[in-house]
């Protein structure tokens, strides 16, 4: 694979489209302008500079860096306005990987740069390639340099809030679409591929873990787990990172008492597909943790286990900075 440009790589505006369009693009020299914000929810633990596009992405850095980069992609919860969805938000919301970023937040106290998006991915999915589009969601063609190419289930911007439910009571215009893949995909990844192509540069190594949460059919209140375990690693099928790095991982969470299974009907994704380049000291793993360990899967509300597990994720990051340091 070749080295991560952002996806303009596989994603290119089609003559004169930039020129019309009614909208502000997010420029990849904005990412180093050293403006500050603070669009995380968690707090600044261990990290003194924070940056964000408001409703977009936001990073903390933490004040030791080391090749270690964490990312929560589908953890956001803030609505654009432009999101004309006609089913209940209830059910759109249960496609959030809620919290996840919050379960991550002693990362940066541990040399981890921490990343995640502010926007739902029911409005557009970052874990996805650009170009993963349904036809049947538009109401005309796109530029002829944007084919659609479904290749995933869902895609980049989804259909269903679930089977038999649909999201809108139209179809999206080709300009809409382009829009959320300018104003949202675009920085995400740029964000992302900066952070890990400035620490590369600098150690000569890159770990990468791509954070999400899995619906399951568990229920911790009645003793019950879910069908995949409490973790699930992705590093598709070992091509993604060193077989080491999810070993260890793997075993730094069962040595804590948790189940781990492995490719396990969650493999991984666009990111890490993107990121994962081993060969060249790039190394990307997915990880997947039971909603039920943390959260009411109905209510969406924490619960008692919220704590222990992000307690918990905190050594796994201590856990990470002693396995990254070991290897530079």
């Amino acid at each position: 694979m070749q080295q991560s440009t952002g996806i303009a790589s596989a994603f290119r505006w089609p003559p004169g489209w930039a020129a019309r369009r009614r909208f502000p693009l997010f420029l990849s020299a904005a990412l180093c302008d050293g403006k500050s914000g603070n669009g995380n929810r968690g707090g600044m633990n261990g990290s003194d500079f924070a940056y964000e596009i408001p409703g977009v992405v936001w990073r903390r850095d933490p004040r030791d860096a080391l090749p270690l980069v964490l990312d929560s992609p589908h953890s956001g919860s803030s609505y654009p306005d432009d999101f004309s969805f006609c089913c209940p938000l209830s059910l759109l919301r249960r496609a959030e990987d809620a919290y996840v970023d919050e379960l991550f937040d002693a990362a940066p106290e541990h040399g981890a740069t921490l990343i995640a998006a502010v926007f739902p991915r029911s409005y557009l999915d970052v874990n996805r390639a650009a170009d993963d589009l349904d036809p049947a969601l538009l109401a005309g063609s796109l530029p002829d340099r944007l084919k659609p190419r479904p290749a995933t289930r869902v895609g980049l911007v989804r259909r269903y809030a679930q089977p038999g439910v649909p999201i809108y009571d139209r179809k999206l215009q080709p300009d809409e679409v382009l829009a959320r893949v300018e104003r949202y995909h675009l920085p995400y990844h740029r964000t992302l591929d900066e952070a890990c192509d400035r620490l590369h540069a600098q150690f000569g190594a890159v770990w990468h873990i791509n954070c999400h949460s899995m619906p399951s059919t568990g229920s911790r209140a009645h003793g019950r787990k879910g069908e995949h375990g409490d973790f699930v690693l992705g590093d598709r099928d070992g091509t993604t990172c060193a077989p080491e790095f999810t070993e260890f991982v793997a075993r730094t969470l069962r040595g804590m008492g948790y189940e781990v299974h492995v490719n396990d009907g969650y493999k991984g994704v666009e990111l890490v597909r993107r990121q994962g380049r081993p060969h060249e000291q790039r190394h990307s793993l997915q990880i997947e943790v039971d909603r039920s360990l943390y959260m009411d899967q109905r209510t969406l509300e924490k619960h008692d286990g919220f704590e222990p597990l992000q307690a918990d994720l905190a050594q796994l990051a201590q856990a990470l900075r002693g396995f990254v340091a070991a290897r530079i």
